[in-house]
């Protein structure tokens, strides 16, 4: 684990960062496939090519899962990150094939203190991961819960409250 370099405070809405790139090879996808999504298309070159896809693909949960890895890698672990609540919106724009290198965008859509905890801020985030061509294979959103640098008082907690009713 690395020092905590980025606390709620830190993510502003609006803020995008590149998170870095990674490659797929035949065998990786494969192997994705054996374990987690062992459709033909994901498993063998020869049904890859008789399918919708033309060839050998990447699942999208393994797509999905190489976004959380290099979250992780180029963000989380400097991060005050308290877990999250849950993604939404997934989606698998277009398929990845042995040899594609993709790129992860992390971009802050909305960022809000919780009003049941003084040391928590949300952020809510959009993915979006590109292959070399430039062309968006994943979009999805979610929620991100951060340790806030200076939790909030108990005037800012019931502020907070009051706006929620009267909302």
């Amino acid at each position: 684990m690395s020092a905590i370099r980025y606390y709620w405070e830190d993510l502003q809405t609006g803020m995008t960062r590149d998170l870095g790139t990674v490659t797929l090879s035949a065998e990786e996808i494969k192997e994705f496939a054996e374990q987690f999504d062992p459709q033909p298309f994901h498993l063998d070159e020869a049904a890859g090519r008789r399918s919708i896809f033309g060839n050998l693909c990447a699942s999208g949960w393994h797509t999905s899962a190489l976004a959380m890895k290099l979250t992780v890698e180029n963000f989380l672990h400097e991060a005050a990150s308290m877990g999250s609540p849950g993604v939404e919106n997934l989606r698998w724009l277009k398929p990845v094939y042995p040899g594609d290198t993709l790129r992860l965008q992390y971009t802050v859509i909305e960022s809000r203190p919780l009003r049941t905890r003084a040391d928590t801020g949300l952020v809510r985030a959009a993915w979006d991961m590109f292959n070399q061509n430039g062309e968006k294979v994943l979009h999805m959103e979610g929620y991100g819960m951060f340790r806030r640098r200076h939790p909030a008082s108990a005037e800012e907690l019931a502020r907070l409250d009051s706006t929620r009713e009267q909302g």
